[in-house]
């Protein structure tokens, strides 16, 4: 552990004054007098260390609101909310490092689709990239497990065809309030809070029980009963 710890240490250092990754492992090891060899028992590759750091932000973020008794309390919607104030103030204390990471996926996503540059956002960055897929796979477990009490709750309205679609649309949203994040200047990060709570909101007001869902059981009432 402590090895680990000590190798993302020296690499969030070198990114946040070089500006990029290091030039090859060989160099990088042999300035933390790591054989190249050990460094590979950790880790297999420069990315493989920042997927790791965006992993242990969610998982950090995660146990902390479950620490909290209250938490157990929570609705599904009140839980999300406190997770994505948790999230992002454990990202405010390594802004500059989220910074570089997050603008350089985005500008590989860029790349990948040229005609997207000029419009470049959240929805663009390259969210297949093995920087991010642990943290996505991490999250996408969470909120299955949100929605999934969020159906029993009847926080939650099952619906054919989209239910299946419901922990992707979150994971957007969780890369929307990254991305705004990322761009505030606010005293504070002000309006990032209220984003955060203006995007669960709706999220749940949109996934939730609506008059639609009332009208479609009354349509499908009257179908069956013809």
């Amino acid at each position: 552990m402590e090895t680990l710890e000590k190798i993302r240490k020296a690499y969030t250092e070198y990114v946040l004054e070089n500006g990029k990754q290091p030039t090859s492992v060989f160099q990088f090891a042999k300035k933390l007098k790591l054989a190249e060899a050990d460094f590979y028992n950790y880790y297999a590759s420069f990315d493989a260390i920042e997927a790791d750091v965006w992993l242990a932000f969610f998982q950090d973020a995660k146990a902390t609101v479950e620490a909290d008794d209250t938490y157990q309390g929570y609705s599904v919607r009140e839980k999300l909310l406190a997770f994505y104030y948790t999230w992002i103030e454990l990202l405010k204390a390594q802004r500059s490092f989220v910074t570089y990471s997050y603008t350089r996926l985005r500008e590989e996503g860029a790349a990948a689709s040229p005609i997207a540059k000029a419009r470049m956002r959240s929805s663009q960055l390259k969210t297949s990239s093995r920087v991010l897929q642990p943290f996505r796979e991490a999250f996408f477990d969470y909120a299955r497990d949100l929605l999934a009490e969020g159906r029993e709750s009847k926080e939650v309205e099952p619906r054919p065809f989209v239910t299946d679609r419901y922990p992707n649309a979150l994971w957007s949203q969780t890369l929307f309030l990254l991305d705004f994040w990322v761009r505030d200047v606010s005293r504070n990060f002000e309006k990032t809070d209220t984003a955060i709570e203006k995007a669960v909101n709706t999220a749940f007001d949109l996934i939730g029980r609506s008059p639609l869902d009332t009208l479609f059981d009354f349509a499908k009432f009257i179908y069956q009963n013809k």
